[in-house]
């Protein structure tokens, strides 16, 4: 059975019944930019003027990178140890399961600079994960801090911080877009 979901388009826009995969073999944005920065952190280069602009980035402020990368890999160890049903966050498509989230998140990404492209509807048949972006971490004393926030993530616990939860839904497998429903260049 498809279920259908909402995504915010940020990083190219998309087209009626185009088809994406996210898989083992298939693995998103977040598994590119966790990748990139252990490379950067491994082999900082030494001229950094003709580097590509994330690349200039993750130097400018390496440490809080560095944390991300570290974050997204315990999360990724703790899924594949004890929730393997889950879809990865490095081999997903972050959505909504509302058109009315997906409209909330798409004017946070508009009001803080990001280029949105637009929302569009979509049929999954893979798996799919809801948690609370509040259960995310930027920086841990300690690989056991790490790991019990990861699992703490994964169980969908009480965020911790009395505030209200910020739902994201990973879903991976094969993806299809069945509607675009609003096109933000049309306001261009």
């Amino acid at each position: 059975m498809n279920t259908r979901y909402y995504h915010v388009v940020t990083e190219r826009p998309m087209e009626l019944n185009q088809v994406i995969v996210f898989d083992q073999a298939h693995p998103n944005g977040v598994a590119n930019r966790v990748k990139r920065v252990l490379e950067l952190k491994e082999n900082q280069p030494e001229v950094e003027a003709d580097l590509p602009a994330f690349d200039k980035m993750v130097l400018e402020n390496l440490g809080h990178w560095s944390n991300v990368a570290s974050r997204e890999l315990m999360l990724e160890k703790v899924r594949k140890e004890d929730f393997s049903e889950f879809p990865s966050r490095m081999a997903c498509l972050y959505v909504s399961a509302s058109l009315e989230e997906a409209e909330k998140w798409a004017k946070h990404f508009i009001e803080i600079g990001r280029e949105t492209f637009q929302i569009v509807a979509l049929e999954n048949e893979g798996n799919c994960f809801t948690g609370d972006a509040h259960n995310c971490w930027y920086e841990c004393a300690s690989e056991e801090e790490a790991r019990k926030r990861a699992f703490h993530y994964w169980k969908v616990l009480d965020n911790g911080k009395n505030e209200d939860p910020v739902f994201e839904t990973i879903i991976d497998g094969r993806i299809c877009v069945v509607e675009v429903i609003k096109d933000f260049r049309d306001n261009e």
